[in-house]
């Protein structure tokens, strides 16, 4: 029996295969249009000849309706009664040999033809051949996705028979069990991986963010390192000496402290997918946060290793501890000419606020880069190294990275853009918030703005009727220096309610030191990931009678 397969995987071209596999899937050799019937020919059908050619076609009618009929009494026999194995069974199918069989819950799937195609790469599938899928699919939240269990179903071969069961090792071989309390206002966009942000009442009650509500991004689970045992690993150059730094090496370096605004490139992601659906967590406007770090200057500690700025193009690699079960870190990496500033401040920060890092945020030591994407400032840290090309990671290669709005999945190449790093000019209302009544009378409304690269935001228009007319907030926080100003600035305006109005469509743009402003609308800066959402920011709020 043929079986028609159409397989779809996120990030690759559409594939149609066609092959025999009566066990998977049935599909019906039917019309499902109720007002097909058989047609007979406008001329008169007379003699022996035509009257044999009549009785061979309703034998042939008669005998390809027994078929289906047969066919569809196969297909309900399959769904009524699945195949049933055994988990030795399951183990035995581990390798191309023998055919990669997996489960997840009770089902099992012959993956098989699936393994090049997995987007994460064959050995990450390769993980689970022969056994259960759940350890390995918590590590992403893409998989609990509908589209992803709908491939997956694809490639249902039957069920575990309910008498061979397992020993319970889910709950011990959970990569995020270890995984630190969180504060219960942030905002969860997803909980394993863990990334939230915090609500928008709270993100701009004060300048710098407090620890437990600061926005949090992570790619892995977060590792449980030991402070007294932790090394970082710093490569020296050619022929020079690498260094191996406790955190009592790093104290010995001159503490350098400064305020820092971190934005997630996929902040207020949640507005491009109102508009058009892309991949990527839902981000409302809290995917960003300030504080006040501390550490030792990158540029003292590669100067300790010996490195120098190179005449040639060079980049500083990070590589964090956390990593998946393949032992694969999240990576990333900057230029030199950046690390080895003074001036550009970017520090193997410890401190927080005046504290330890917290686990989530990456404790004991992570870099900061000021005026960067927050995808280059990697938690964890445990090496260091200088490479004449950016990172080879995932995340610097294949993702963060900015597209026309007419490239989509099956056209997109990453080869040809490149690796974000200053982000744009940024702001958004937290005050107050979309759908909310107010009073007539007066309007106060406060929210964030910022720039990446050290841009200073010069001025933050608000307007309360979509942007026919315009009025200016106030900057609050702290002044900013010429091309240094790392941290956001918090803004409001107070302002009369124009009498009348039973609803205000509020918005608002910031303009940055070198006169970049945000677009007034999505579609022109939409992507498949994403990421860069930085259009007119909009609030539409009703007035109390």
């Amino acid at each position: 029996m043929l079986l028609l397969h159409r397989t779809v995987v996120p990030g690759l071209r559409q594939a149609y295969r066609l092959k025999s596999a009566p066990s998977r899937l049935c599909i019906r050799a039917c019309s499902t249009n109720d007002s097909f019937q058989p047609q007979c020919s406008s001329h008169a059908i007379s003699g022996d000849n035509s009257s044999t050619r009549g009785w061979r076609v309703m034998g042939t009618l008669l005998g390809l309706g027994a078929v289906l009929a047969y066919h569809d009494h196969r297909c309900r026999a399959a769904e009524e009664s699945p195949r049933l194995y055994t988990r030795e069974e399951v183990r035995s199918h581990s390798s191309p040999e023998t055919g990669i069989w997996v489960t997840l819950g009770s089902e099992v799937f012959d993956v098989t033809e699936f393994v090049d195609l997995h987007p994460g790469g064959p050995s990450k599938l390769m993980l689970a051949a022969g056994g259960p899928l759940e350890p390995f699919w918590a590590l992403y939240a893409v998989h609990n996705q509908s589209h992803v269990r709908e491939i997956l179903a694809q490639y249902k071969i039957g069920e575990l028979s309910p008498d061979d069961k397992a020993a319970s090792i889910l709950k011990t071989s959970d990569p995020y069990a270890d995984d630190p309390i969180r504060h219960p206002a942030l905002k969860v966009n997803s909980q394993r991986p863990f990334n939230a942000e915090p609500p928008p009442e709270l993100l701009t009650e004060n300048y710098i963010t407090p620890n437990p509500i600061f926005f949090t991004r992570n790619h892995l689970p977060v590792p449980n390192l030991d402070p007294d045992t932790y090394r970082l690993h710093v490569v020296g150059p050619p022929g020079g000496q690498s260094l191996c730094l406790s955190l009592d090496d790093l104290y010995q370096f001159p503490k350098h402290e400064i305020t820092v605004t971190l934005q997630c490139a996929g902040n207020r992601r949640s507005e491009m997918t109102r508009f058009k659906e892309v991949r990527g967590l839902e981000w409302s406007a809290g995917a960003i946060s300030t504080a006040r770090w501390a550490g030792a200057r990158l540029c003292d500690v590669l100067a300790q290793a010996g490195h120098q700025l190179s005449e040639t193009e060079a980049h500083v690699c990070f590589e964090g501890l956390d990593s998946d079960p393949t032992g694969t870190a999240y990576g990333a990496s900057i230029p030199l000419a950046r690390a080895m500033d003074p001036e550009a401040e970017v520090l193997l920060a410890y401190e927080m606020n005046g504290q330890p890092l917290p686990r989530d945020h990456g404790f004991p030591v992570r870099v900061v880069v000021p005026g960067v994407v927050g995808a280059r400032h990697v938690k964890w840290l445990g090496k260091v190294s200088v490479e004449p090309e950016e990172s080879y990671s995932h995340w610097q290669r294949r993702d963060y990275k900015g597209f026309s709005p007419c490239v989509d999945w099956d056209t997109v190449d990453f080869d040809s853009a490149p690796s974000i790093q200053e982000l744009p000019v940024q702001s958004a209302i937290t005050q107050p918030k979309d759908g909310e009544t107010i009073e007539s009378g007066e309007v106060t409304v406060k929210g964030y703005a910022w720039s990446g690269g050290g841009r200073a935001v010069v001025r933050v228009d608000v307007s309360l009727d979509g942007g026919l007319t315009w009025q200016v907030a106030e900057l609050d926080g702290e002044e900013q220096r010429a091309r240094k100003a790392w941290a956001w600035r918090l803004w409001q305006l107070q302002a009369p309610v124009p009498a009348g109005k039973k609803e205000l469509n509020i918005v608002c743009k910031a303009v940055d030191d070198s006169y970049n402003v945000q677009p007034d609308t999505v579609a022109p800066i939409w992507n498949l990931r994403g990421v860069l959402s930085n259009a007119w920011h909009r609030v539409h709020v009703h007035v109390a009678p």
